[in-house]
């Protein structure tokens, strides 16, 4: 008897659990779901700390603008939302790209100088975790990191710190540091969510510790406008998306692997992105894609190459 109420209470531990792992997760996906659609958002950005005394704080940034976010990929276990910034109503600019992959066991660290390690996480180290993949808009990488989505106290939020390179408004005018230790924290507000930021600046060489120069705090604000404003780019995603699909395909060719992925600053002078111009115009085959890509990897394996 006993053994039978041993047995009928681990079934139930176990079921019950289950329902709220499924539970966790369902809040999880309404949460990173409610980051798509059409936002008004301003940049805020401030330095607040600086170890030495004789350095000279930066002036402030802020920016404004008109975004779209859109689900492009639905998944069990895999979230992906493509940003569109939409300029003075008329110009549609691919903006950056956000994966969110459930218990995933495969992330990217940026180093520096254009270099990136991939590496494999534990089981354990990512149960229950969200990894955020933030692509370039490119669709080259840029940062990554895994952590749990909190629900508590009338609070949605996801918290984690990882290094990236330099942010596009510092990253042809500052020399002084060549990593970014990002502090990132989105949180779903009653306007639409916010993208807070503790970030430390950081000068990193080879063989040496890594040296702050400064810290910053930064707030991206979403305010959640009518779909309607954001038009233009969900038409302009709606004509694009099928080349912009071939180009993740093309990179998947690139991800699939451990160890270090360096990448090229410019090929034929020209960065990446301007590349994409012309293969977008054209609605280049992915074999083009693939080859244009293959010219700005610097070391790729070959495990790789022959994928």
């Amino acid at each position: 008897m006993k053994k039978w109420i041993v047995c009928t209470a681990l079934v139930f531990g176990m079921s019950f659990t289950s329902q709220a792992q499924k539970a966790k997760k369902k809040e999880d996906v309404n949460a990173i779901k409610a980051m798509c659609g059409c936002y008004s958002i301003k940049f805020k950005y401030t330095e607040t700390f600086a170890p030495e005394i004789d350095y000279e704080k930066h002036l402030d940034y802020t920016a404004a603008a008109l975004e779209w976010a859109e689900l492009i990929v639905d998944e069990k276990d895999k979230l992906s939302i493509q940003h569109l910034l939409v300029v003075n109503d008329s110009m549609v600019i691919k903006h950056w790209r956000q994966d969110w992959e459930y218990e995933n066991e495969k992330v990217f660290y940026y180093d520096k100088d254009n270099n990136w390690v991939f590496k494999p996480l534990s089981k354990a180290e990512v149960a229950g975790q969200w990894t955020q993949k933030v692509y370039q808009v490119d669709d080259s990488p840029r940062y990554s990191g895994s952590a749990t989505w909190i629900h508590a106290d009338g609070k949605q939020y996801w918290e984690n710190k990882t290094h990236s390179p330099l942010p596009r408004r510092e990253y042809t005018k500052r020399k002084d540091y060549n990593v970014m230790l990002r502090g990132n924290r989105h949180e779903i507000t009653p306007y639409g969510w916010l993208h807070e930021q503790d970030n430390d600046k950081i000068l990193r060489a080879n063989a040496a510790k890594d040296e702050l120069i400064a810290q910053e705090k930064g707030y991206n604000i979403y305010t959640k406008v009518p779909d309607e404003q954001c038009k233009r780019a969900k038409d302009w995603w709606q004509e694009n998306q099928q080349f912009w699909s071939k180009v993740r395909l093309a990179w998947d060719k690139i991800y699939e692997r451990e160890g270090d992925l360096t990448l090229k600053r410019a090929v034929d002078k020209k960065p990446l992105f301007m590349h994409f111009y012309e293969l977008e115009k054209q609605d280049a085959p992915l074999t083009e894609i693939v080859s244009v890509i293959e010219k700005f990897v610097i070391n790729t394996s070959e495990n790789v190459q022959g994928k």
